[in-house]
């Protein structure tokens, strides 16, 4: 054990988020902000105005509300042709740390069963036999202390990756992740840098009740120092998980645990995607659409009803949820005028919170409505299927708010 935290040296400084001019960004002119009434989507559909001039409360259709495998428009094509491989998006995450584990000798694992056992979704499955107990390292269950075990380990050049075996588990390790993790390289001087991957399953929709069902983006995002990326697809997850073991900084991957058995030919060649970019899903005019994680899939299938309304929305996977890509952002709000937020995190000081603070310091001018935030509901996440829908945002909530947007 003691040749596994040798220590490397670190000494380069922190990586700086390059600093963000929205002036810089070359769209159409400034148009004013127009006068519109608030209303609340339910999740069935309905809508309640209040303040409203007219009382047309409109129901959207009913969608299925199990969208977590739909994809993008012309994603029904055959695959047979195109080069690459398929994989499924837990694969894709083994596939990606398999591949860095093999390029840099200084790439350990640690967390609970992720040895032999190959993790509670099996992202490290078959690791421990090719690389040995060491490089990849079963834990007691004890989070805060794995965790700052993994500190200590990039701190004396390691590049580890700690798994939470859910990501509820990481409250146990919040004093690691905020203290030391996230701060260690500014309150040392820049002696020290933290190349570290905290990674793990969270989100709603498996029926694991309110304390294996959080979304602690909104916990973590007021740490200083900390990159947040959340994947969405195999493609991505890929990318994003050698980006973020790469990185100087310290990066905290969330994944959903719906999203695990998505399937996508990604390229036999090696990629890793941008930590600080969006991606654009889908490219529209009427109205932007910023969401990440399981909602991309909610957000698409409602997408499909709003085009055949005859809508067209543009649809912006985040995906940097720390620092928010406002340059991707700034030119689609530029475009479309008016911006709708889906996220699976709670409303209250979410993600979607921030977002809607960023976009109207930077982008007020530009809007022609108020931004539309649809976020969870601030409650405990239930434990019975049909009240768990009920408690995060549906298909049919986004049609209904993209109707009530562009009216």
């Amino acid at each position: 054990m003691t040749s596994l935290f040798r220590g490397l040296g670190a000494t380069t400084a922190l990586t700086s988020s390059n600093s963000f001019d929205p002036k810089n960004l070359q769209l159409p002119s400034r148009r004013p902000f127009s006068e519109r009434s608030f209303f609340v989507v339910r999740s069935d559909g309905s809508v309640n105005l209040n303040l409203a001039s007219n009382s047309r409360a409109r129901r959207a259709e009913q969608l299925i509300t199990n969208a977590v495998a739909t994809k993008a428009d012309g994603s029904a094509a055959s695959t047979a042709s195109k080069p690459g491989h398929e994989l499924l998006l837990f694969e894709a995450l083994r596939e990606g740390l398999e591949e860095e584990m093999d390029r840099d000798p200084t790439v350990c694992v640690m967390g609970e069963d992720v040895g032999h056992y190959g993790g509670s979704y099996k992202v490290t499955k078959g690791l421990a036999k090719k690389y040995g107990d060491l490089r990849v390292l079963d834990t007691p269950i004890a989070e805060n202390s794995f965790t700052g075990m993994g500190i200590g380990a990039a701190m004396t050049g390691l590049r580890p990756v700690v798994e939470g075996m859910n990501m509820g588990f990481l409250l146990l390790a919040f004093n690691q992740i905020s203290n030391n993790c996230g701060m260690l390289h500014y309150t040392s001087g820049g002696q020290f840098k933290i190349p570290i991957v905290i990674r793990g399953p969270g989100g709603v929709g498996r029926q694991l009740g309110a304390e294996h069902s959080q979304r602690l983006e909104s916990y973590f995002q007021s740490i200083p120092g900390i990159q947040m990326v959340a994947c969405s697809t195999p493609y991505n997850a890929k990318g994003l998980m050698k980006a973020a073991i790469r990185s100087e900084n310290p990066v905290i991957l969330f994944e959903h645990v719906l999203l695990y058995n998505l399937k996508e030919r990604i390229p036999d060649e090696e990629y890793i995607c941008n930590l600080e970019e969006a991606e654009m899903v889908r490219p529209g005019e009427h109205v932007t659409i910023l969401t990440y994680s399981r909602m991309r899939y909610h957000v698409m299938q409602a997408a499909k009803t709003l085009v055949n309304k005859g809508y067209d929305p543009e649809v912006i996977d985040i995906r940097s949820l720390k620092p928010f890509d406002l340059c991707t952002i700034g030119n689609s709000v530029k475009k479309t005028h008016r911006v709708l937020i889906v996220e699976e995190c709670m409303r209250t000081g979410g993600i979607g919170a921030s977002l809607t603070a960023a976009i109207t310091e930077n982008f007020h001018d530009y809007l022609d409505a108020p931004i539309v935030c649809l976020s969870s509901q601030d409650v405990p996440t239930p434990y019975a299927g049909t009240l768990e829908e009920w408690t995060v945002v549906q298909p049919a909530q986004i049609v209904t708010a993209v109707e009530q947007l562009c009216q």
